[in-house]
């Protein structure tokens, strides 16, 4: 895979002074550059042709595209073959996406199909290497619940009846603080997703379509990756959707008390 070229988002600040925020709003300033990104955000690697077709442009046009989003830092580009594929240059840029879609307006729904596809997107997608939407939310939700996560926040405890929570040595946590205990990590073995033995704080994004948050980092894409392994679920092939099988909505009741259809 070819590494970014020195461009302005992947370089260190050496110069001192303010950072220059309008050179990334230029960027997802044109809708052609945005529909190029939305349709990496869920991680994989697509062809330059792919990516024109969805952005609804020339190949010419997506080629110059492309090399600005590349000169940027906010791509990478390898070649297979003859082809040239794409894919973000790591989980920041999917966070950034994430972050510009929470701001962002709905677009109208003008047919069944839209309002299909925007439909399953909110039920479940992929966010870069993890799971969003209402099932990546549950499952955050569950695992607060259950205590397997320790940490509180008004998104999950919306009348902050649990902000004064203290940790068990009389320290006052931090709300916005997530840990995996004992006990998350137990269920997590006996589930099969394996994490590194090392402590560390759980991640996690806002989601932008249901504005609570999903978890990401190691412990989001261990669940997702767990998820594929059992045929839960299953990528679309022309989306960000993630489809959730007959066995995923049986194995989710069971295991999360989750219930897709509800």
């Amino acid at each position: 895979m070819k590494e970014p070229s020195a461009g302005w988002a992947s370089s260190p600040h050496s110069v001192g002074g303010d950072v220059d925020i309008a050179a990334v709003g230029a960027l997802v300033a044109d809708p052609a550059r945005c529909r190029i990104l939305l349709a990496l955000a869920d991680g994989r690697a697509l062809p330059a042709n792919r990516l024109a077709a969805e952005a609804g442009i020339s190949a010419a046009t997506a080629s110059s595209h492309l090399g600005k989003l590349t000169t940027a830092g906010l791509l990478l580009v390898e070649a297979r073959g003859r082809y040239r594929f794409y894919r973000l240059a790591g989980p920041e840029v999917g966070t950034l996406i994430e972050a510009l879609e929470r701001f962002a307006p709905a677009l109208p729904v003008r047919s069944l199909r839209q309002s299909h596809r925007a439909q399953t997107l909110r039920e479940a997608r992929m966010c870069y290497d993890h799971l969003a939407g209402r099932l990546g939310v549950n499952l955050m939700r569950v695992m607060i619940e259950r205590g397997y996560l320790t940490g509180y926040d008004d998104a999950h405890d919306p009348t902050g009846a649990q902000r004064d929570q203290r940790a068990p040595d009389g320290a006052v946590a931090d709300i916005d603080d997530y840990a995996l205990t004992e006990r998350g990590k137990s269920f997590l073995d006996a589930f099969g997703v394996q994490l590194p033995a090392h402590r560390q704080s759980v991640r996690y994004h806002m989601d932008s379509s249901e504005q609570r948050l999903h978890l990401s980092g190691t412990l989001g894409r261990g669940l997702l990756n767990r998820f594929i392994e059992l045929e839960w679920i299953r990528r679309s092939d022309d989306s960000r959707a993630v489809l959730i099988t007959q066995a995923g909505r049986q194995g989710l009741a069971e295991s999360f008390e989750i219930h897709p259809d509800a």
